[in-house]
């Protein structure tokens, strides 16, 4: 899968093991709290569930998941930064939660301070359109782009979110005048396209696909490396413009200052839990590959993450203060 494939090992972090022998109780001692910084539904809010549930059954105490919105996921975001650094509060966020210090100049934390985790599950992505949309490939888009200017639009999940970042990128390399509508959450971008007000959208196939299925909607190319086994005649969108590919990942990230010990010892088991074959069934059918890295990896996508955005948002010049 694209950039995560090059990082990622096969080899499971070892050692479920908690503090070390000095520390008086194992880890967790307590409830953990689960913090998502988006709405309850969406695909991201499911696989963070299905990861809780399962580490509740492994570690024996609850995983509670509670959704914070808000800010671009910056409120949920900060809630986990400024918590005790002892593994009880946990974050659970797709990338650009922990890349948002590239649109924001001043933020009440900082989003690189975060302990990383995990990463533990990659979105399928993908350029959609309206079913009435004349065009069907990215090839045909491009053209009607550049023959209609200003004419086109497309909705995102939210200034600096993927779909927003993938579109203007789309834009740049490609100089196109397609006009961005922000909503907030990808499930109102999808029905205002259904309803006609959006041409196009970038985002998970997770809430699309059921409607591109269903011929609500048009897929005109997955965004990453790979086709998909549903499309196998429709290229992807590096096939088209190369160079261009994204996908999006979702992570478990800890407070700042949090041991070693306990994210290692989190990565270890949410390793175990999505690498079995029940788990990545699962996560297929939401249209997400299940991945479980260890927190040096996570590290490093985080890293990766922002070089590949940093240009497109400082090209575009879009800021969120």
């Amino acid at each position: 899968m694209s950039m995560v494939r090059c990082i990622l090992s096969l080899t499971i972090a070892s050692g479920l093991a908690g503090y070390s022998p000095a520390t008086a109780q194992p880890y967790p001692s307590a409830p953990v709290k689960v913090v998502t910084p988006f709405a309850a539904g969406g695909g991201a809010d499911v696989l963070c569930r299905l990861v809780a549930e399962k580490l509740q059954a492994m570690l024996g105490q609850p995983f509670i998941v509670e959704n914070r919105t808000g800010a671009g996921g910056n409120i949920g975001a900060e809630a986990v930064a400024k918590a005790a650094p002892d593994g009880q509060v946990l974050l659970c966020a797709p990338d650009p939660v922990l890349t948002s210090y590239l649109l924001y100049s001043k933020l009440a934390f900082d989003p690189r301070a975060f302990a990383p985790v995990s990463v533990f599950a990659v979105f399928r992505m993908g350029l959609v359109a309206r079913a009435d949309a004349p065009f069907a490939t990215v090839t045909e888009l491009i053209a009607y782009a550049r023959n209609h200017p200003g004419q086109l639009n497309y909705g995102s999940q939210g200034i600096g979110q993927y779909g927003h970042l993938l579109v203007e990128a789309l834009k740049l390399k490609e100089n196109l005048d397609i006009v961005h509508v922000p909503y907030r959450g990808g499930a109102a971008a999808v029905s205002d396209m259904l309803g006609g007000q959006v041409s196009i959208l970038a985002g998970p196939l997770t809430s699309t696909m059921p409607l591109i299925e269903a011929g609500k909607l048009k897929l005109l190319a997955p965004t990453d490396n790979r086709r998909l086994a549903a499309f196998p005649d429709l290229p992807a969108l590096p096939e088209t413009i190369p160079g261009l590919a994204a996908d999006s990942w979702l992570a478990i990230a800890a407070p700042p200052g949090t041991p070693a010990a306990i994210t290692t010892k989190l990565a270890s088991a949410i390793a175990q839990i999505v690498r079995a074959p029940e788990m990545k069934g699962r996560f297929a059918e939401l249209q997400s590959e299940a991945l479980g890295s260890t927190p040096e990896e996570m590290r490093d996508l985080t890293r990766q993450a922002a070089e590949q955005w940093a240009g497109v948002i400082a090209k575009a010049k879009i800021r969120l203060d």
